[in-house]
């Protein structure tokens, strides 16, 4: 397979992908729920992963696809080409606000990733990296990540963990904002990860992200010395949902070890 054909091919799809998502802010949305309240769902979602889904299966009939609004494969295992899909990352933001969401997607070849993107629709920003080539914002070069502390770093981080809650003990991230610079909260995973491969935050963290959310974003975060694990210190499993904290050097180890206590 070549690599490079993939890339301007994927490249192709997403750019047309997120002109259909802007068409679709004339036409009335069709709003659904998913596993609770919050957990959002509209039918450009459904449209648009369907979008991707016909164009790889007619074009790459022996790729598999996971995607987040579940028409394309049952996944088991990571053999051959794997593209995990969010068509619309930050659905309660295109709802609510028309901008802060993201496309985010990661071709994986028996796991390992090959190419990834995420594009912010609205701001027209494609981040992308293919493995040991580097990443690039709008097609120019992003550099490695520089060394964070704690003291002089902005952290993005979702205020719920910040209260009692049952995932992780909520004191030690009362001691992380104390510590920190500053954190945000801007509603969508890939925009999030994308701010910390380009600089504008220096950690993200998230208790719950399944693999669409961030599997894009961990072939670039590679590509530019980003670290990303679990919130256990472990490597993610792209087949099931994952606590997840991306992060420059020097900043992840002392979060990790010194603010975060998952509860058992």
């Amino acid at each position: 397979m070549n690599v490079h054909r993939l890339d301007k091919y994927a490249k192709s799809l997403i750019k047309v992908a997120a002109g259909r998502i802007k068409s679709s802010f004339t036409t009335d949305l069709l709003i659904e729920t998913k596993s609770e309240a919050n957990d959002l769902v509209t039918n450009i979602d459904k449209e648009t992963e369907q979008f991707f889904i016909h164009h790889i299966k007619r074009d790459f009939p022996n790729h598999r696809i996971l995607g987040e609004e579940g028409f394309g494969d049952d996944l088991h295992d990571l053999e051959g080409y794997i593209w995990i899909l969010d068509p619309i990352d930050g659905t309660m933001n295109f709802i609510h606000q028309k901008k802060n969401f993201a496309i985010s997607l990661g071709i994986y070849k028996d796991g390992i990733g090959v190419l990834g993107y995420i594009y912010n629709v609205m701001e027209d920003e494609l981040i992308s990296a293919a493995m040991d080539e580097g990443a690039y914002f709008n097609d120019v070069r992003i550099p490695a990540v520089k060394k964070a502390n704690i003291e002089q770093s902005i952290i993005g981080i979702n205020a719920s963990w910040v209260v009692p809650n049952k995932h992780i003990e909520h004191e030690g991230m009362i001691k992380l904002l104390q510590k920190v610079r500053g954190t945000r909260s801007y509603g969508s995973a890939a925009l999030e990860i994308s701010y910390v491969v380009t600089g504008k935050l220096d950690a993200y963290m998230s208790m719950r992200l399944s693999p669409w959310d961030i599997a894009g974003g961990m072939v670039i975060a590679k590509e530019v010395g980003a670290i990303v694990t679990n919130l256990a210190n472990e490597p993610i499993n792209l087949l099931e949902q994952n606590t997840f904290i991306i992060s420059k050097p020097g900043l992840h180890k002392e979060l990790v070890t010194n603010y975060i206590r998952l509860k058992q």
